[in-house]
């Protein structure tokens, strides 16, 4: 280092001669180092650093002794040697050996420049503070109000400050003719503006740094609160929806290891390097929780050897079915952890999606098409696996094949060779048609599915009990109301799914389509898993285990926790005339495609676990534990992941204010917590609106399906189609 800038000063600096072509040299380190090599924190050794200013032509000594000064003055310094002006916001004071080469007027004309920025800031924090200045009183007046000590108010004092340092430069100024004989002024009048900018400064930067401590306790112990009423909540429902297996059942691995990666990211978040590469705490977290579940079903394998041989055979089976599903989260999950190199310091490694766009111009605009006609495929596929009946399915086919079709047409000609073309009317005109068709479909299916689904066989049993004259039996009802919910659940849910991968298809960078598909292999292979699942977990680990792959996947096309890398130009897709409102709502579209994705597979989650209480108590099923079991871990789970992990943040942000990298690292962090929490919060209500839609279509039909057959109904039939919400 020492030679490169012993380099640039004899070649560049050294042979100058003409003071209106001088060079600055400025060699400045960012941090400092402990003895241990911690860096980047508060303490003395990591906050002393180095400034180096080389071509200032100053007379200095080998003895000369060495001055402190703050990171904000570097600011001012440079802005006035290049006769810039100092930006509005900033609290710092000039560097005064920087200006020792420049004559006597323009060295005061700096330090009044300096002391009218912060003048501005002064009135701007204290809007009583006013000050007319000097030029229309009398001068002497003011010398003499201004020889003594400035005491009093803050507004006084520097009121008074600024006053004593403009009178004495202007008594300076007006002895032009004698400048010679006033060099005692001059230096009363320099150390005068010194006063005002060393005291000013320092109370505007206390202004800036200090914080109500009591209001950011109030805060604090709010989201506290809030947390544990969650935590309550939950162990609450946990409980109350399983209590006959609660006093035998034993936390297994999967469970506690969910449970504890909580803490691992509450640790994390106290490390700036932690935080900058988070994308591999996410694929850990993933990639251990499946192998786990992959153990455990292996395990499994040998359970039930004193059964009969057809009953451990299907067991086998089912389990084998569950080891695919996981076999293909986990080569999912592979490919996605590879596809970007996220994070700082990682980001010169080689990955899939650098090698795809160094590949010829074509291939990422054909792995756009066939990512699209898979996620299409893979919809109608995942459509007709349940064989569902009724014009439902149909509609939903329909919604299908039209979406993906405009969307393929735009990729096709509008894709990524055309990237320069996405404010042109065709473009914009085709993609308002698809945002359109998108929405129609997601909110026809919203609509429409629960007033379609076939009620399960009630019709056929409302017929045989209307010649027969009998009541229908409860078991039946029970058993027709959950078959329909499920059917509708899953109908929505998929259309919700696919509606958004095919939006996303179209906002996304075309890199980032196959991962789309892949994320949506994963949250089929999930709920093929889950729907398998019997007594192995929990709802509670199920629902944790979708919110981790979702914040994994949101690392996996290629966000990180720096603004840097946030698509700005997809957010201008299909808009027409500037507007902040519609590209925030993209920008945010695109950020949080994979959290908002996996959020509203919640409600085709809910439709697998219906089929886990349809298959062993349908009869003893209530509406109650219905709705506590389709609302409570679906919601609950990620609203209290989310409150924990944004009150540990907050707390972290709080004790890391003194932190060199609050602002460049910990700072924008904060912001992507907070905007997770919108996503969540977002999230969680499309499926409580969407479930309890459906309950409340579902229950007026079978009450509308009964009044108009005649049947008779008893008082549990009723407390069955009227639910407590």
């Amino acid at each position: 280092m020492d030679e490169v800038v012993e380099m640039i000063h004899s070649h560049a600096i050294q042979p100058q001669g003409d003071d209106h072509e001088r060079t600055l040299l400025v060699v400045v380190s960012d941090h400092g180092m402990t003895e241990s090599g911690n860096h980047g924190g508060s303490s003395y050794e990591e906050t002393d650093s180095l400034v180096l200013f080389i071509g200032l032509q100053n007379e200095i000594t080998d003895q000369a002794s060495v001055s402190s000064i703050h990171q904000v003055d570097l600011t001012p310094t440079l802005a006035l040697l290049y006769n810039l002006p100092i930006p509005k916001n900033n609290v710092g004071i000039l560097i005064a050996e920087t200006f020792d080469s420049l004559p006597e007027d323009k060295r005061l004309r700096a330090l009044q420049l300096n002391s009218w920025q912060l003048l501005r800031l002064v009135q701007a924090q204290l809007p009583a503070f006013s000050y007319g200045g000097s030029r229309d009183v009398g001068l002497s007046d003011h010398v003499q109000s201004t020889n003594g000590e400035c005491s009093g108010s803050i507004e006084r004092t520097l009121c008074c400050l600024y006053t004593k340092a403009e009178t004495l430069s202007h008594s300076w100024e007006s002895m032009s003719g004698s400048r010679s004989e006033a060099r005692n002024d001059y230096k009363v009048a320099v150390a005068a503006y010194w006063d005002f900018l060393n005291t000013a400064s320092e109370w505007l930067s206390r202004r800036v740094t200090d914080k109500p401590v009591s209001l950011l306790a109030f805060g604090i112990a709010a989201m506290a609160l809030s947390c544990l009423i969650f935590l309550a909540i939950l162990i609450c429902l946990q409980r109350e929806v399983s209590p006959s297996i609660q006093h035998v059942r034993k936390w297994c691995l999967q469970e506690i290891f969910v449970l504890s990666v909580v803490f691992i990211l509450m640790m994390s978040m106290g490390s700036s390097s932690l935080v900058e590469e988070e994308q591999y705490i996410w694929h850990f977290v993933t990639m251990t929780s499946c192998l786990l579940l992959l153990r455990q079903l292996l395990g499994s394998l040998h359970v039930g050897s004193f059964q009969s041989s057809l009953t451990l055979q299907k067991q086998n089976q089912r389990i084998r079915f569950q080891l695919c599903s996981m076999i293909l989260l986990l080569l999912s999950g592979r490919i996605l952890g590879g596809w970007h190199q996220g994070g700082v310091n990682w980001t010169h490694l080689p990955d899939i999606s650098k090698w795809l766009e160094k590949s010829r111009s074509g291939s990422i605009r054909s792995i756009q098409l066939a990512t699209g006609l898979l996620v299409i495929s893979l919809g109608l596929f995942a459509l007709y696996l349940p064989r569902p009946r009724g014009k439902a399915i149909l509609l939903a086919a329909f919604s299908f094949i039209s979406s993906g079709f405009f969307v393929l047409r735009y990729v096709m000609k509008h894709g990524e060779e055309n990237a320069f073309a996405f404010s042109n009317y065709g473009s914009n005109t085709s993609a308002q048609i698809i945002y359109a068709i998108l929405g129609i479909s997601a909110t026809t299916s919203f609509l429409v599915t629960p007033w379609l689904m076939p009620a399960g066989s009630s019709h056929d049993h409302s017929r045989h009990h209307l010649n027969s004259k009998q009541s229908i039996p409860i078991g039946i009802q029970h058993e027709d109301l959950l078959l329909a919910l499920k059917d509708s659940s899953y109908v929505i849910g998929l259309a919700y799914v696919i509606c958004c991968c095919l939006l996303q298809l179209l906002l996304q960078q075309g890199i980032n389509a196959m991962p789309i598909l892949l994320l949506m292999v994963q949250i089929l292979g999930s709920m093929l898993c889950y729907s398998q699942s019997g007594q192995y977990h929990t709802e509670l680990v199920e629902v944790a285990s979708l919110y981790y792959l979702g914040m994994a996947g949101h690392f996996a096309l290629g966000n990180s926790n720096t603004l840097a890398t946030i698509d700005v130009a997809g957010a201008f897709i299909g808009i027409s005339s500037h507007s902040i409102f519609l590209s925030g709502i993209l920008m945010f579209i695109i950020t949080y495609a994979s959290p908002l994705l996996f959020l509203l597979s919640l409600v085709m989650f809910n439709s697998v676990k219906t089929t886990h209480y349809l298959a062993n108590d349908a009869h003893t099923v209530n509406s109650g534990q219905l709705l506590k079991t389709m609302l409570g871990f679906p919601c609950l789970v990620p609203l209290c992941l989310n409150s924990i992990l944004l009150t540990s943040y907050t707390v972290v942000l709080v004790l890391m204010r003194n932190h060199l990298f609050v602002w460049s690292v910990f700072s924008p962090k904060y912001l992507y917590v907070f905007a997770t929490t919108v996503c969540i919060y977002v999230g969680v209500l499309v499926v409580a609106v969407t479930e309890t839609y459906a309950l409340l279509v579902l229950a007026f039909r079978r009450k509308q399906c009964l009044t108009g057959h005649g049947v008779e109904s008893t008082g549990e039939e009723d407390a069955l189609t009227t639910y407590n919400f």
